[in-house]
């Protein structure tokens, strides 16, 4: 047996620390990763701060995004073989279809370890081969903040060429969003408080932007000028799902994927019913998903948007870049 390095969180929330642990001899149907990149979600710092699941037992190694070379094969294994390159699924088990409570226990970064490490063993049916024609990098951004979209986008709706989508921020899910929706050869719509920022997304194909600090009202700003949006992935949460509404046509549909604006809000029921609009949660995707998803981005050869990469051992300061929210698409950590 031989060591490999891990970041952890130990004994109290909000201290990660690097780690020592022993490698385990592997079961039959499972696989060894040696992983050359992840990427960070919001969820990784909520999860950091002890705000997702304080209950979660520690110590628990944080992330769930990552990319890496199997190197090697349980006895029993048949997805893979030895030198494949591939990502993780955030939900472990869920491999299609609708979810059960247990299969979502099964995600990684909690309360699964997840991939802010060497290298990690997992279940052959966790993964999918990662499309060759991305780096390590834009790889690893690709299972959560990617599959999330396109379950908003396609799984649980039919987006169309020619509908409209409204998105939220210039986080990872929005951006790859609106990459993928200008595949599809829909009109995007995307808002955010930062002009430069708004300027970057209509050069990757927004048809129109919106500054929400300019124009608190955004979503009744919205509706006048298209007659109500088709989609909206909602990334915000309580804070934003009022205007959210206000922008979507009537049986418009809006995807909640979020809560960075906060989880609790009074909120006016009404429009919902009166206008048919569908809310529909998104809790990532699963990995059926996720390959059909790797099939579309390499016919379109579309490549995620990388806005910092960190070394293996800058991993705190990544976190520290992730909590400034001054980030246009995906942070990276690379081996």
């Amino acid at each position: 047996m031989r060591t490999f390095q891990t970041f952890e969180i130990q004994k109290e929330w909000g201290n990660l620390e690097k780690n020592s642990r022993t490698t385990q001899p592997l079961k039959p149907k499972q696989i060894r990763i040696c992983l050359r990149a992840m990427s960070l979600n919001y969820r990784d710092l909520l999860m950091l701060r002890g705000h997702y699941n304080p209950h979660l037992p520690l110590p628990l190694t944080p992330l769930s995004d990552g990319v890496g070379q199997v190197v090697e094969i349980g006895e029993q294994v048949t997805r893979f073989t030895k030198g494949n390159r591939v990502c993780l699924s955030f939900c472990q088990d869920w491999i299609s279809g609708a979810p059960d409570s247990k299969t979502l226990k099964t995600t990684l970064g909690g309360p699964i370890n997840g991939v802010l490490a060497e290298e990690i063993v997992i279940q052959e049916h966790g993964a999918v081969l990662a499309p060759s024609h991305l780096t390590d990098e834009e790889a690893a951004c690709l299972p959560c903040a990617s599959l999330t979209a396109w379950s908003a986008l396609f799984t649980y709706a039919s987006l169309r060429p020619k509908d409209t989508v409204l998105l939220l921020g210039s986080g990872g899910v929005s951006i790859f969003a609106l990459q993928l929706a200008k595949a599809a050869g829909a009109n995007v719509i995307i808002t955010s408080s930062s002009d430069q920022k708004l300027e970057r997304a209509r050069k990757l194909g927004a048809d129109d932007t919106i500054n929400y600090k300019k124009d608190p009202n955004w979503g009744k700003t919205i509706k006048k000028r298209t007659g109500g949006v088709d989609h909206v992935v909602e990334v915000g949460g309580a804070n934003t799902l009022a205007q959210s509404i206000k922008a979507t046509r009537p049986g418009g549909q809006i995807a909640l994927i979020g809560v960075l604006s906060g989880t609790q809000k009074k909120l006016n029921l009404l429009p919902i019913l009166m206008q048919n609009i569908r809310i529909q949660g998104i809790f990532v995707g699963h990995r059926q998903g996720f390959e059909a998803m790797n099939q579309f981005i390499t016919k379109k050869n579309i490549r995620p948007i990388i806005d910092r990469t960190f070394t293996f051992q800058q991993a705190k300061q990544a976190f520290t870049y992730l909590s400034k929210g001054v980030h246009f698409g995906k942070i990276v950590i690379k081996h």
